[in-house]
């Protein structure tokens, strides 16, 4: 672990000082533009207010731009949290019983049921968000067996997308898994996955295969999921699932290796998806799959430890795959301390001895001949089993990962040719850089990378002073801001161009917990904290004039609960804080940093853009390069503004839609315009 930012004997006073001046309220200086009140602004229809669909968009620079040629920017929000675990039975991630009946399960109701869309949807609006990530699983789609859909899924999340259209909200359909499926301690992929690999999901939990909150129980250990990304259950899925054919070759299910049966489900489970929603004109794009692993492939010496930081117990690959055949293996164990992970020393598993390989079979690895069992003693025999293939070293991007995302592209834009597709990296085990697309021309490929302030997240507390990126500490707000910026800037931004060539970005997730500090908050009613976290990540992503879905709004969030899913707790409503349900802003968390005036479409390249929420003060800075036929279009929220504010412009006609909120601004003239609007 490295610092940044070297401190000397009065470093407390310093970042003091800091801490004040950080404070301080942000005027924006509007000298030489043109003061127009709001009551001056006659009011108009937004022109062609239009939903994007099919071809009706391009993009340019890495900016999408709508039907009528201008940069249209994406301000989103993941929908929903509890969408990951089933609505009947309600088996959120506390729940034991009903937990391993994989197959009568039913998602019809997630995000929330179809007789309460109008309401969430009018709120999303209210709020100023226009796009949202669709989340939907593999396992809501096919979970009853391989090949068998439910097609009233199916239908209720076609009805909930036409109702988001009503409201002139764009959708993006993402696939949505964390570290698999439910049954290793995430969501995802059926049951019957695991069937066909040879795993029995009842033992994993007990073999140290997996941490699952089902079956852990309560108080499940904060941030504690992840790591299931390096244990034996999840490790083994995606491995076959991205490089069966190399990795387990004699594994074949219905005569064809497990790696083409997986992804052939996976794709046509999706094209059921798209085969539905094909009409909507509000979908505009389909995801690849949420923060997908390359699970052990890549690995150079499954003998020694992950490189990343891992809290909990902690097994080698070689120690999870004698953990799942069942002898008992002593473990590093780890705890996220005041700056960091430190380990706490060696915890014995699996002393029950438990198999998690069905029929009394040695095991799938054990078979591949990557170890053996040599005088009752576990013996490694190919170290670099997953690193090399016929001698030669293998590379995950290239060799499995592309491959797979022209496969899926294809698939689904073989229903609509329009949809962009929105690619994740490879986060876990280690992280790796986007796969280069840039061959596959004829794909409109989005990166979707996340992003998340982890000290906020893993602590679950707001320390302004502290950020922590790629194994370093950061110290100082302002040192902290910088970097978060310049991490953005150049994992994104710079990373998307490199990879995809000319494609935009949408930060797929990013935000903050709101249980900070125990949960103080819903006690106190003080949400000072949840409001500067919130705050500070908005700001560096404007900064970067990045298109974002925050994660997330959870329509059944509560205080005790969270999002219903392992423990979470990062959704902006809640049903805990809806004291007044007429009131569209009842149930909001932190809506003083939530909810921003933002430019939603700008007839020319939008240069930079600002929002302080202290002042509830916007500048917009934009280039006009050409003849302009339509306005910028300007989010005004009613929340934050009401009627009242005032508009600075460089030199044009303003107008302003009420009802839509949104302040039309036709510059006048080629040059950089500026729109300043204050309380």
């Amino acid at each position: 672990m490295k610092l940044r930012y070297s401190t000397g004997p009065f470093w407390p006073l310093l970042i003091f000082l800091v801490l004040i001046l950080s404070s301080c309220s942000v005027s924006i200086d509007t000298k030489g533009l043109k003061e127009v009140a709001s009551e001056d602004i006659p009011g108009k229809a937004v022109p062609e207010a239009g939903l994007l669909h099919g071809m009706n968009f391009t993009v340019s620079e890495g900016d999408f731009i709508d039907a009528t040629g201008r940069m249209l920017f994406l301000r989103g929000i993941n929908l929903g949290g509890s969408s990951k675990v089933p609505f009947k039975p309600a088996i959120g991630t506390h729940v034991r019983k009903g937990f391993f009946n994989g197959k009568e399960v039913s998602f019809t109701g997630r995000p929330f049921p179809l007789k309460d869309a109008d309401e969430h949807f009018r709120r999303l609006k209210a709020w100023g968000f226009h796009f949202v990530r669709f989340i939907v699983t593999w396992e809501a789609i096919e979970h009853e067996g391989p090949g068998i859909y439910d097609e009233d899924y199916l239908d209720y999340i076609t009805s909930i997308i036409r109702k988001a259209g009503n409201y002139g909200i764009n959708v993006m359909i993402d696939p949505h898994q964390d570290v698999w499926s439910r049954f290793t301690g995430g969501d995802g992929a059926p049951m019957w996955t695991f069937v066909v690999a040879g795993i029995d999901v009842t033992e994993l939990q007990d073999a140290g295969a997996a941490i699952v909150h089902n079956l852990y129980g309560n108080p499940f250990p904060r941030m504690i999921w992840y790591t299931n990304y390096y244990k034996l259950g999840a490790a083994t899925m995606f491995t076959l699932f991205y490089g069966g054919k190399d990795f387990a070759p004699g594994l074949l299910v219905d005569s064809m290796n497990i790696q083409d049966y997986l992804q052939g489900h996976y794709i046509k489970a999706l094209m059921k998806v798209a085969e539905k929603v094909k009409e909507l004109p509000n979908v505009i794009g389909f995801e690849l799959m949420n923060e997908p692993s390359s699970g052990y492939i890549g690995l150079e010496d499954i003998s020694r430890p992950y490189k990343m930081d891992i809290v909990g117990d902690a097994p080698t690959p070689f120690e999870g795959m004698m953990l799942g055949a069942g002898i008992p293996v002593d473990v590093e164990h780890f705890e996220v301390g005041t700056f960091g992970i430190g380990s706490t020393g060696k915890v014995r598993l699996n002393e029950k001895e438990v198999s998690v390989w069905k029929n009394g079979s040695k095991g799938l690895w054990q078979q591949c001949g990557v170890w053996t069992m040599k005088n009752g003693k576990p013996e490694m025999l190919n170290k670099s089993y997953f690193s090399e293939v016929n001698g030669e070293k293998v590379d995950f991007n290239d060799r499995y990962y592309a491959s797979f995302a022209k496969r899926y592209a294809d698939s689904i834009r073989s229903v609509n040719p329009g949809w962009f597709i929105c690619v994740d990296n490879i986060l876990f085990p280690e992280p790796h850089p986007l796969p280069d697309l840039k061959e596959y021309k004829d794909v409109n490929w989005v990166n979707g990378s996340h992003w998340y302030d982890d000290i906020t997240l893993f602590k679950k507390k707001y320390v302004p002073w502290l950020g922590y990126l790629d194994g370093e500490i950061v110290l100082g707000p302002g040192r902290v801001k910088k970097a978060f910026e310049k991490y953005l800037k150049e994992k994104i931004i710079t990373n998307t161009r490199e990879k995809y060539g000319d494609a935009p970005a949408i930060l797929g997730e990013f935000g903050i917990p709101f249980d900070m500090n125990e949960g103080e908050a819903y006690r106190t009613g003080d949400y000072s904290d949840q409001i500067k976290a919130l705050d500070r990540s908005f700001r560096v992503i404007e900064k970067n004039l990045l298109n974002y879905t925050l994660w997330n709004y959870t329509a059944d969030n509560t205080n005790e609960r969270g999002d219903n899913w392992n423990g979470e707790d990062l959704s902006v409503f809640s049903l805990s804080q809806q004291k007044y349900p007429e009131d569209i802003d009842s149930g909001g968390r932190a809506l003083i940093a939530a909810i921003r005036p933002y430019p939603k479409k700008i007839p020319g390249k939008l240069t930079s853009y600002e929002y302080f929420y202290k002042n509830k003060e916007l500048r917009v800075s934009f280039d006009v390069l050409s003849e302009v036929k339509y306005p910028a279009e300007i989010f005004i929220p009613e929340y934050v503004y009401g009627d009242d504010f005032e508009v600075y412009v460089t030199n044009g006609k303003l107008f302003f839609d009420k009802k839509e909120r949104i302040l039309l601004y036709y510059p006048s003239g080629k040059r950089e315009h500026v729109i300043v609007i204050k309380r």
